[in-house]
């Protein structure tokens, strides 16, 4: 799982041209179609991050290009494009995982003996391997609870700042800060876990 490097560092991941949103926003349908194909596949990762449901993550992208189309005449280009876009993506899945948790009971996500064998990272010699551990590193996303999953995401994904996050989430900064720390620790927790003994023994 890439980062998405922040605003001053994310020039390399402007996904559409400034012409090509122009062109979107004079009602050419052939850009509109460009634009969705170039960015698509971002926007749905995006949701699904958040989600961690492929149905709820195609619905929510749905929505999300609709939003884009329906308010691409306020985008004013003083912020990258993709910043703009991302944040309509995690506002969007944000509101619908709330919607969801109140129409159903969450459900369990992976066997956390999958999760247990995660090798360390310094074991990934291919890219098989690293393919792997990424798909691994999703399943334990998925196992983080709503509030801290989003926030690491925001935060470590996507490479939004505490205030993004605090504004995102509709909570404070110092909330942001706790949320995005245990997710981290919860996290690392998941992936690697400690053998029975071992710090009995580093102790000893």
């Amino acid at each position: 799982m890439k980062r998405q490097k922040a605003t001053g560092d994310r020039a390399e991941r402007e996904l559409v041209s400034s012409d090509l949103i122009e062109r979107c926003k004079d009602g050419d349908e052939q850009a509109w179609k460009e634009l969705v194909e170039a960015t698509h596949r971002d926007v749905y990762t995006l949701c699904l991050r958040i989600l961690g449901n492929p149905a709820d993550a195609q619905e929510a992208t749905q929505d999300v290009f609709l939003k884009v189309w329906r308010n691409l005449s306020s985008f004013r280009g003083e912020a990258m494009f993709s910043t703009w876009l991302y944040r309509v993506a995690s506002n969007t899945a944000i509101s619908k995982h709330r919607k969801r948790k109140r129409q159903r009971v969450n459900e369990s996500g992976v066997d956390d003996e999958v999760l247990a064998q995660i090798p360390s990272p310094g074991s990934v010699e291919s890219a098989a391997g690293a393919k792997v551990e990424v798909e691994r590193l999703e399943e334990a996303l998925a196992l983080l609870p709503e509030g801290l999953r989003e926030a690491v995401v925001l935060r470590d994904v996507y490479g939004l700042n505490i205030a993004e996050i605090a504004a995102e989430q509709k909570i404070s900064e110092t909330a942001a800060k706790v949320r995005v720390h245990r997710g981290r620790k919860k996290l690392k927790e998941i992936m690697f876990p400690e053998k029975p003994g071992t710090e009995t023994e580093e102790r000893t």
